[in-house]
């Protein structure tokens, strides 16, 4: 063996050493099936976009993606189960916006910023204060009108305690001078429900479980918390042009891993996840549910994650919100 051979055979040699093992004994990462973990039932949002993107993701990987609900608790059992998940690669989460809420509302066994790894922040949306069809109310200036002439006597509903829903509006009625009162529901399948048969007069929601709703007229949009007006539900006026400047409440998915993973798999699954959601198909289906797709880098989204628990949890400390409230 010549000078030049052994050469060669010593850089593969030390190339080899070097590389990092993303597989284990099978040598590349993925070997086997990859876990994402829906803190909610199905049926909801936070399940309906996973798995709009599951087959493209699995395409994109050559393993299949699996949907693993993980409900209750508005998503802090699936995020227990996350942050218990060993940081090889198989198991990740596609977190909602409660995530950044239950860091300061709810005792948990973990906090968010230290268990998981930012991927990319998937969409964002708007909320929407909706009221019923046959309620007085028309506009905002008349649920605040009739608010301030009978406080706690006006009831919303919310898909649960803490969630991004209740704290918002918590927020806007305190910046509006108003009291109104909190009726939460376990998720938002029986909040809509109760909206739409008015049972309850108003209800703050996604755009996903009730633009069906308002395009049918039932239910009447009297705000969204964008900066300024969305595409998503036409017409309504954000709160913030609506007198409350600085009120912004988006709604968010993001799609995040286990604290520790290898760099190389947080990077492959970026790569992948980010082409999965911006094909043209996904893309075009995952923003008729009423969100905007955004497909960020991990650091932007880690970013976004920090500053929501930071926001929200000024909010609830400072109105003594708990998981009991």
């Amino acid at each position: 063996m010549d000078v030049i051979d052994r050469r060669l055979l010593l850089a593969a040699a030390t190339a080899g050493l070097a590389a990092p093992r993303i597989g284990g004994a099978q040598g590349t990462w993925p070997d086997r099936p990859v876990r994402i973990i829906v803190p909610f039932p199905p049926g909801g949002s936070v399940d309906t976009i996973a798995r709009i993107f599951q087959a493209k993701l699995a395409e994109g990987l050559g393993r299949p993606v699996v949907i693993d609900n993980r409900g209750g608790a508005s998503g802090s059992i699936g995020g227990s189960e996350m942050a218990r998940a060993a940081p090889d690669g198989y198991t990740w989460m596609l977190a909602y916006d409660n995530e950044a809420t239950n860091q300061t509302v709810m005792r948990l066994p973990y906090r968010a910023m230290e268990a998981f790894a930012p991927v990319s922040l998937v969409a964002t949306g708007p909320l929407a204060l909706v009221a019923h069809k046959d309620t007085p109310y028309r506009t905002f200036q008349d649920l605040v009108d009739a608010a301030k002439r009978a406080p706690d006597t006006i009831g919303y509903a919310t898909s649960g305690v803490g969630g991004l829903a209740h704290v918002s509006t918590t927020l806007l009625s305190s910046q509006a001078g108003i009291r109104l009162t909190h009726v939460p529901y376990r998720g938002g399948g029986p909040a809509v429900q109760d909206a739409v048969a008015g049972n309850v007069p108003l209800f703050m929601s996604n755009i996903v479980i009730i633009s069906q709703h308002i395009r049918s007229g039932t239910l009447r949009p009297l705000g969204v918390t964008t900066q300024g007006e969305t595409r998503h539900v036409p017409g309504a006026r954000s709160f913030a042009q609506q007198g409350f400047g600085d009120f912004v409440a988006p709604t968010w998915w993001a799609f995040l891993g286990r604290a520790g993973t290898p760099e190389p798999i947080l990077r492959r699954m970026h790569e992948a996840l980010t082409r999965a959601i911006t094909d043209a198909d996904v893309k075009a289906k995952i923003e008729e549910q009423g969100c905007d797709v955004q497909a960020s880098s991990p650091e932007v989204c880690g970013r976004f994650l920090a500053a929501e628990i930071e926001k929200w949890g000024r909010v609830i400390r400072a109105n003594n919100i708990t998981a009991d409230s």
